[in-house]
């Protein structure tokens, strides 16, 4: 079981000062940019046994938070476009 914590700075450093210049500038992204925050908080303690869950659960979460992090990274790419 994966310990790693995934937040997005750490997952898309090459766009660090994009995601920065996002969460001042963008509602939507800043939103979003949150939720992520939150599930990828919620799985790291999950998988740290701080809390418990089953593992259902806990894969429902990771699948939510990479189609997070999909939407994350393709706003990210479209504002960086433009």
């Amino acid at each position: 079981m994966s310990l790693e914590k995934h937040d997005l700075v750490h997952e898309l450093p090459e766009y660090r000062d994009e995601i920065h210049r996002l969460k001042l500038n963008d509602h939507h992204f800043a939103r979003l940019f949150n939720e992520y925050h939150e599930l990828d908080h919620a799985v790291h303690r999950f998988e740290q046994g701080v809390e418990n869950c089953d593992d259902q659960h806990l894969e429902t979460l990771k699948k939510q938070r990479l189609a997070l992090k999909d939407a994350l990274f393709a706003l990210i790419k479209q504002r960086a476009s433009n």
